[in-house]
């Protein structure tokens, strides 16, 4: 006979084990403290990763996330890139109730299958299938599981369990083990704020997390993926669809690129040099030929995305870019290198993370890295960066798209990691030069002419090809704090020799002053207030990050209306902190006539948060000081 108590423990065994797997469903069992700040939980995250050998990557993803709102929705995440190196093994999708009870299954041929990248691409080998779901209520839970493997190894997947600010962890763990033939680096970066279990032993290294509370975006924070965990791994030797490489730093990653991917792409035809070389013949140094080479390939190619080839890492040849006058960022900036190369002017195709985050290589890790491509030009002591998909900036200006950051440039002898041009904060000038006319109804005219230099050259420059009703609906929202405006005319100009957009507009508007009785206030910055103040936290958690400083200044000259005479104006003032100043001068040129000048600065850099609430009450400052109003009096007849 059975004993009764051995019977009894094992049903109370399976019932934990049932219980256990269904707490993962519920959204009932969330624990309190992982909800605040929260629009999605993930109950479980675990990613295994098997580096078999050189040329055979497996990776299995379990993920349960339950969605707590319709905020939550975009982090579904329930996708899964594919192309001719990878094999979908499995692809699936459980879909859970808020009480964890089943209520639906997708298998693959349920999933959308797209091309993985934007309108912008000709053609492409890289495709996602991915979940197109729409909840009729909330929470629910979403249980995805996928199993791949890839024939190219050169990009290992990472450990970050944070990818996303309002999503808690639950559970999240990764895993890659890998032959004793191959030899893995890693670098484990933002591990001090959480805890995390790791292990590592020959051939195996892995690590987990538990109960991470959302993180909360923060106004003026470094970027996400600058202060949360992150652990990347890359493997010596690698293969990258069919193009075996042993790599160990960025000298040898650069010699491979080269000679590998790029060496062999610069075949021009004949005809295209000598037209090349018959363009530059007049002009007797380099930077000037490479201004003329830069102006032909904008004006002869344009920019659009091209996914095939060796990972989107290999550039088409010159000769099909000249034929056929397209290409992608790697085929571009390589077709420009090839013209300069026509008339034996040294450059070198550069990679890089574009965007706004201003995103580093990481310097000490040679690994695959980047998303975009640009050219750098040696120049003496200084290295000249041209973006060579737009047809649009000038000469050696690359924005904020490229701008601060580190970089991978390749040469024939190999790679070097060099950092970008800085736009400093007197380079990101805007000078505004305007007069207004103030009318005794309290209407105004305006004419002003503003200049932009650096990034704020960057802001702007785009508006040159826009349509006159967009540009009217601009400058209206421009200055939407000034009511009842009508745009008169607006003219544009784009220097791009000296890299500087001119904007000249006249506006007018009626009730622009407030009247009482024989008084009349009038605000007297018209033209370049400050309407931002930046969120107040309660406890900043983040560091105080200005990516980049500016200067304005701007000098208004205001005719005061016939008939009313000054009662009181508004005091200078002089403003001077770690972050920048803020000054303001009124002139009064004579009866009828005042001068408005006012200088505002903020410097770049990195703070520690406890600077934040002094940065805030900066801004605070400057709007109070911005609003600032002159007490105008009608004389007696």
């Amino acid at each position: 006979m059975i004993n009764k108590n051995y019977v009894y423990l094992l049903f109370l065994l399976s019932f934990l084990f049932t219980f256990s797997q269904e707490n993962l469903y519920s959204s009932l069992t969330i624990p309190d403290n992982l909800k605040e700040n929260a629009n999605a939980v993930i109950r479980l995250n675990e990613i295994t990763v098997s580096l078999r050998s050189p040329n055979e990557l497996y990776v299995k993803e379990k993920r349960i996330i339950t969605i707590l709102n319709e905020q939550g929705d975009r982090n579904i995440d329930a996708y899964l890139h594919y192309d001719n190196n990878v094999s979908i093994k499995t692809l699936q999708v459980l879909v859970f109730d808020a009480f964890g009870e089943e209520i639906k299954k997708i298998r693959t041929k349920d999933f959308k299958d797209v091309s993985a990248v934007n309108g912008g691409t000709l053609y492409s080998d890289s495709r996602v299938k991915y979940l197109e779901y729409t909840s009729i209520s909330y929470p629910y839970t979403i249980e995805f599981i996928s199993e791949t493997t890839n024939s190219s190894t050169a990009f290992l997947p990472s450990f970050r369990p944070i990818d996303d600010y309002f999503v808690a962890i639950e559970n999240s763990s990764y895993s890659i083990s890998y032959s004793e033939n191959i030899s893995i680096r890693k670098k484990e970066k933002n591990f001090e704020e959480i805890e995390i279990e790791k292990e590592d032993i020959n051939g195996h290294v892995a690590y987990k997390v538990k109960d991470v509370k959302a993180f909360k975006p923060e106004d003026y924070s470094p970027s996400l993926i600058d202060i949360t965990p992150n652990v990347l791994f890359a493997s010596k030797q690698f293969t990258l669809e069919g193009v075996y490489a042993e790599v160990e730093n960025w000298n040898d990653f650069g010699k491979w690129m080269y000679h590998d991917l790029i060496k062999g792409t610069y075949d021009l035809p004949e005809s295209t040099i000598i037209k090349i070389r018959d363009l530059v013949k007049d002009e007797t140094n380099n930077i000037d030929k490479a201004k003329k080479i830069y102006q032909y390939v904008q004006d002869k190619v344009r920019y659009i995305s091209v996914q095939v080839g060796i990972g989107g890492w290999k550039p088409f040849n010159a000769s099909y870019v000249d034929a056929v006058s397209y290409g992608d960022c790697k085929a571009l900036t390589n077709y420009t290198m090839s013209l300069l190369k026509a008339v034996d002017i040294e450059s070198n195709y550069s990679v890089i993370y574009a965007g706004k985050s201003q995103r580093n290589f990481e310097k000490d890790f040679a690994i695959m890295q980047g998303n975009h491509a640009i050219l750098s030009i040696p120049n003496g002591d200084e290295t000249l960066w041209l973006e060579c998909t737009s047809q649009k900036l000038p000469f050696g200006f690359i924005g904020d798209f490229t701008d601060d950051r580190d970089a991978l440039v390749i040469t024939p002898e190999g790679g070097e990691i060099q950092h970008t041009k800085k736009y400093k904060t007197e380079d990101n000038r805007q000078l505004v030069k305007g007069e207004c006319i103030i009318d005794d109804g309290g209407a105004i005219q305006v004419n002003v002419n503003i200049t932009s230099e650096g990034i704020q050259y960057n802001d702007k420059y785009w508006l040159e090809t826009e349509i006159e009703r967009d540009l009217d609906l601009h400058y209206k929202k421009r200055w939407r704090y000034v009511n009842n405006i009508i745009i008169d005319s607006f003219n544009i100009i784009n220097d791009k020799s000296n890299i500087k957009f001119i904007e000249d507009i006249s506006f007018n508007a009626t009730n622009y002053t407030k009247k009482a009785a024989n008084r009349m206030l009038l605000t007297v910055n018209v033209l370049n207030r400050n309407t931002n103040i930046p969120d107040r936290y309660r406890s900043r958690k983040y560091p105080l990050k200005i990516k980049r400083g500016f200067i304005d200044e701007d000098e208004v000259e205001i005719k005061l209306p016939e008939g009313y005479k000054i009662e009181s104006l508004p005091k200078n003032i002089v403003l001077e902190n770690k972050f920048g100043s803020f000054k303001t001068e009124i002139i009064v040129k004579n009866e009828n006539t005042i001068i408005y000048k006012r200088e505002f600065i903020i410097k770049d850099g990195d703070y520690p948060k406890e600077d934040y609430s002094n940065f805030r009450d900066f801004y605070k400052e400057v709007l109070k000081q911005d609003n600032a109003k002159v007490a105008l009096i009608k004389s007696q007849p």
